[in-house]
């Protein structure tokens, strides 16, 4: 059995779908199970995933065959086993927010901030939310396929 499967067998009211794709072990999950899952994840013995190594975010609002129109994907290691797992949890577009991870791994807060900034997929309960790559005043999201790319922004002046 492997990975994926694994996590699956051990939560399967958590995970959707497992598969792998090019090597890489890859769950599937409903949004509000990524709280949770990963929470167990990291503390279970039998996979201790203590390092989050990136998370990111995808927009599929051109693909037929995705209903869902975001995935925020998440990339698991353990450096006690020596094994990596990625996350995908689908988010809605008439909804775009899944919990924050922030309390779990500190580095998500980086993560989850430029992740709202560039695609607008809010992270409940994240400790500080706001813009870190764009300026407050930017309006949009520009990761999103559908933000306009000729769109005229608000000028900004120096800061006093």
């Amino acid at each position: 059995m492997n990975l994926a499967e694994k996590v699956k067998s051990k939560f399967p009211n958590l995970v959707q779908e497992a598969l792998v794709s090019h090597g890489d072990q890859i769950v599937v999950i409903r949004k509000d199970a990524i709280k949770s899952l990963v929470s167990s994840l990291k503390t279970d013995p039998d996979f201790q995933f203590n390092l989050l190594t990136d998370l990111t975010a995808v927009d599929y609002l051109h693909w037929e065959e995705k209903e869902i129109r975001f995935e925020v994907i998440y990339n698991l290691f353990s450096l006690i086993k020596n094994h990596r797992l990625f996350i995908k949890a689908r988010v809605p577009e008439t909804d775009p927010t899944i919990d924050s991870v922030a309390s779990l791994w500190p580095a998500a807060n980086w993560y989850e901030r430029e992740i709202w900034d560039m695609f607008g997929i809010r992270f409940k309960g994240h400790p500080d939310l706001k813009r870190i790559l764009m300026y407050e005043g930017f309006d949009g999201h520009p990761l999103r396929k559908d933000y306009p790319y000729n769109k005229r922004q608000p000028l900004i002046g120096p800061v006093n």
